[in-house]
This record gives C-alpha cells, sequence and structure tokens, in this order.
C-alpha cells in the first residue's frame, strides 16, 4: 500500500478514514512515533486523493482558522538590561557627593527644557530620588519595556519607549512653563503602558462584537496610572502625559505597522535610540 497523507494528528486521521469510507475506498491507518499515516492501494490512490482534498476545501474553516488578530510574541530579556542600566547610572551617582548637582544638571527643569536644554527630557528619566524610587521603576521597566517589546521588538520597542517618556516630560515641561523639577524613569514607564493600551484597543477595536471591550485596556491603563502614578511626591502629571504619548505610539503602530519587524529595523532602532541617549548626555 501506498502511504495517502503522512504527518497526521490523529483527528485528521480519524476523519480522513471516515471520509475513504463513507466511498467504499480501503485504507490502512497506522502510527508513526507521534504523528499518524493512512496508506491506501496504488489503484485508488489518485481517487482517495482527490476524495480528501475535496473535503478539506469544502471545510476550509475548520482546517484554515481564522488568522489570530494578536501577532506572536517576540522573546526578550532586554528589560532586565535596561533595568540594570538604571541601576548601574542611579550606584554611580549615589555612590558620590554628586547626586544633588547631577540633579539639577540633568533633571527636567521645566525652566531651563523651555530655555532650550532639551536634553533634559531624556537624562532625567535616569535619575532617581532615593533606591525606593529607584526600585519601583526598575521593575516597572522590566514589566512592561519588556512586554512592549514582546510585541514590537528589541529595537523598535526601546526607542519607542524612550520617546514616549522623553516626549512626556517635554510637554509637562510646557504645562509648569516654571518651577518645576521632575526625575525618574516612571515617565517612560507610563509611556511603555499607554503603548500597550493603545494597541490592545485598536486589536480588540477590530474584533466582531469587542467595540465596547475594546476601551478596557484604555481603562486598565488609566486605573494603573492612579495607582501607581499618583503616590507621594510622584510627578502625575508627568505620568499622565508619557502614558497620553504611548497610547498614541501603541495607537499607530496597531494601525500601521501591526507586525514585528525583521532585525534590520531592530538595530535600527536600537541605534537611533542609542544616538538620542549619547547626545543627551553630551550637551
Amino acid at each position: 500500500m501506498t502511504p495517502l497523507f503522512p504527518g497526521l494528528t490523529g483527528k485528521q486521521a480519524e476523519t480522513y478514514a471516515l471520509v475513504l469510507s463513507a466511498l467504499g475506498i480501503p485504507y490502512r491507518v497506522q502510527r508513526r512515533m507521534h504523528t499518524w499515516e493512512i496508506s491506501v492501494i496504488d489503484g485508488d490512490y489518485e481517487r482517495a486523493r482527490l476524495a480528501v482534498e475535496a473535503y478539506q476545501k469544502e471545510n476550509s474553516d475548520r482546517y484554515h482558522p481564522p488568522r489570530n488578530p494578536f501577532p506572536h510574541f517576540y522573546r526578550t530579556y532586554t528589560g532586565l538590561w535596561v533595568a540594570a542600566l538604571l541601576l548601574a547610572v542611579h550606584a554611580a551617582v549615589a555612590g558620590k557627593q554628586i547626586h544633588e548637582p547631577f540633579t539639577r544638571f540633568y533633571g527636567a527643569s521645566a525652566l531651563h527644557i523651555l530655555d532650550g536644554e532639551l536634553y533634559r527630557c531624556v537624562t532625567a528619566l535616569f535619575i532617581h530620588a532615593d533606591p525606593v524610587h529607584l526600585m519601583g521603576n526598575m521593575a516597572g521597566i522590566a514589566l512592561f519595556g519588556t512586554a512592549v517589546c514582546s510585541l514590537t521588538g528589541w529595537g523598535a520597542g526601546w526607542l519607542m519607549i524612550l520617546l514616549a517618556g522623553s516626549a512626556g516630560n517635554l510637554i509637562n515641561a510646557f504645562f509648569f512653563q516654571t518651577g518645576h523639577l521632575s526625575i525618574g524613569a516612571s515617565t517612560a514607564v507610563f509611556g511603555a503602558l499607554g503603548i500597550l493600551s493603545g494597541h490592545q484597543f485598536v486589536k480588540k477595536l477590530n474584533l466582531p462584537g469587542q467595540k465596547i471591550k475594546a476601551l478596557l485596556p484604555i481603562g486598565g491603563g488609566m486605573a494603573l496610572l492612579g495607582l501607581l502614578g499618583s503616590a507621594a511626591h510622584s510627578d502625575i502629571t508627568a505620568h499622565l502625559f508619557g502614558f497620553l504619548c504611548g497610547i498614541g505610539m501603541g495607537t499607530c503602530w496597531a494601525l500601521w505597522i501591526k507586525q514585528v519587524p525583521p532585525e534590520k529595523y531592530q538595530i535600527a532602532g536600537a541605534g537611533i535610540a542609542v544616538l538620542i541617549l549619547t547626545l543627551s548626555w553630551m550637551p
């Protein structure tokens, strides 16, 4: 007998066997390690093949289910590396008596930002007031940053998070105008949360019967913003602006890019992020 369809699952073998039985075509079902195989005699091979293919075509929805609207996750551990970078910067500054002047020179001062010192929007993301402030942001950036990069890829994801956090600090400076100083990676953390919320909003919006539920990711993000971003001494407006910038970026990504770009684009995105960081620390 000649193998007709090798490498079948048990369910497929059972189904195809029923098709052949209905047409009176002799067959043999055999198990091959972890798969199943159906064989027929040479004279029935073509008729059996056409019969099974016709069945597959008639039941194409069963064999080709609707495409999953949520993309495959991209495995990355870069969130841990970025969290370690925050720790390294804090250790380098806190270990010496330069934390206060360092904060004055690199913190997101609204007055200085509006005077043209835009680098502060970026550098302020790496400065933290104390270990508790630092550990909270390390956990947030590891969790939400990794989640963003699982959807967008490591290079594109961190570039988006950096831009969302920096844009949040810039808008915050325009909001306060003068007399305000902001530090910490939490604006970028909520930027990452916004990216996730905007992305899932669009994905759910495109699903049948999910129009109302599409608002749940935004509502969930706002709830986390209220829960985590409004503690004592937190810059709630910077968090809010970072979150809103992230929503815009996540929405645009889900509408137009939709999937993880190839590796060369990830490298380019990471290169741009590193260039921004380098230029910001060399004002």
